[in-house]
């Protein structure tokens, strides 16, 4: 289900369901300690993961499940009724209650059927299958869902764990520096000025590691929301961005994105309603068929039977529901279009903003990262060469952090953009199951 789509978003996917399966398996046998380790997952891993145990999804599933079940009889005719009976019995005179005294009183069986026309039943089975066919599009819209927060939640995490490390590799080379400077103070080499400006700086670096760490913290937390165990990015690769929105004609959206789907089929099982109204404004004829026993002396009977409603308010009451089921559908016509502009104008501007960041980053890259790290050789070869401080070689560092630290945000925030985009686009065979139906 998940290996075609992450091996096309260029995150390395080698585990197909079957091994999707095992993965699940596996995390849901590991015991959930206080002391145990996060679990490192990849990308595909974390979604089959929060797929397969949510509850919201499993819960969208019996709804579907629940529409199969009642789709299955919907083309069933009512069950037939048993009539008993006793009619004419005396209960006054010398015969009261004497069953077979009086030639009037009978002992009756009898059994009726409601016989409700085909083209109502196929009517019933068609609404009943647009029905399913809207529950499927329900879950799929919840599975988009459950994707697009955990891609976020794990993509989240994957950054935040860069910047912990970011943080943490340059307040280690500042730790180094400051013991270098201290022994130089105690010979003679710096002065006091100098430790306490660079251990004051040293401070602050310890500062943004607390901070970045805090951030992954809440991450994690929000990861563990949607896998519902203790687990992190296993990789430190991060999607390549690219995503089949900008390949996707705007036509085929009905096919590829949930919420497109859902509107489409609310617009044909509001199509089916109104079809089933139409034949449901023809009545049901009920047939009977009866045997009466009499007393010994006088002669059985048989009797048979039809009824026919009188549609006497046609007007007010059938045409009514055709003409409530006909309104119905248009609003079901109007909020597909509706959902379709919607749609179309969000991944637009989601392209949009997604160009721009590829583009800041890309800038950034060529040009910010590289004119920070010149600035911190210039700072450290002032600094050995007797002409700068140390205090400005800690300074130039927590500056280029500063820097990278843009570039790691923005590089987030693009990777955000990119699951909202991609991530809910349906997969493969979900949309080949939702074209069809099944």
């Amino acid at each position: 289900m998940y290996s075609y789509l992450m091996s096309r978003h260029g995150v390395p996917a080698k585990p197909a369901r079957l091994g999707h399966a095992l993965v699940v398996a596996l995390f849901l046998l590991v015991p959930r300690g206080a002391s145990a380790a996060p679990v490192g997952l990849s990308l595909n891993e974390a979604l089959a993961l929060a797929t397969s145990v949510s509850s919201s999804a499993k819960a969208a599933q019996a709804s579907v499940a629940s529409s199969e079940h009642a789709a299955a009889r919907a083309d069933q005719l009512p069950d037939p009724t048993l009539k008993l009976g006793i009619d004419n019995l005396p209960v006054t005179g010398p015969d009261r209650f004497r069953p077979k005294a009086d030639f009037m009183t009978m002992r009756r069986i009898g059994i009726e059927q409601q016989w409700v026309s085909r083209g109502k039943r196929e009517a019933r089975t068609q609404v009943a299958r647009r029905t399913v066919e809207a529950a499927e599009a329900a879950h799929l819209d919840k599975v988009a869902n459950i994707r697009v927060e955990t891609g976020k939640a794990w993509l989240t995490v994957l950054y935040k764990q860069r910047a912990v490390g970011l943080s943490r590799s340059i307040a280690h080379e500042m730790e180094s520096e400051l013991s270098a400077l201290q022994a130089s103070h105690r010979g003679a080499k710096a002065s006091a000025s100098d430790v306490l400006q660079a251990r004051a700086e040293l401070v602050l670096s310890g500062d943004d590691v607390d901070a970045a760490e805090q951030d992954l913290q809440t991450a994690l937390l929000q990861l563990r929301r949607w896998t519902r165990t203790d687990s992190r990015a296993g990789s430190d690769e991060g999607p390549n961005l690219d995503t089949a929105a900008t390949r996707l004609a705007m036509s085929n959206l009905e096919s590829m994105h949930p919420a497109i789907l859902g509107a489409r089929r609310a617009v044909d099982l509001a199509d089916a309603d109104a079809g089933a109204a139409v034949q449901e404004s023809r009545p049901d004829w009920s047939f009977e068929a009866g045997f009466a026993q009499r007393g010994g002396q006088f002669s059985n009977m048989v009797s048979f039977g039809v009824s026919i409603p009188l549609t006497i308010h046609r007007a007010q009451r059938q045409d009514r529901e055709i003409a409530e089921k006909a309104e119905l559908g248009t609003r079901a016509r109007l909020e597909y279009e509706e959902a379709l502009l919607e749609t179309r104008s969000a991944i637009e501007a989601q392209l949009g903003q997604l160009e721009s960041l590829k583009r800041r980053i890309a800038r950034l890259e060529k040009e910010l990262l590289p004119t920070a790290a010149r600035q911190v050789e210039t700072a450290l070869a002032d600094y050995r060469g007797g002409m700068g401080t140390l205090t400005s070689v800690f300074k130039a560092r927590r500056a280029a952090l500063a820097r990278r630290l843009q570039v790691n945000a923005l590089e987030l925030e693009a990777a955000l953009v990119w699951a909202g985009l991609e991530l809910r686009l349906l997969p493969q065979d979900l949309a080949s199951a939702g074209r069809t139906g099944k």
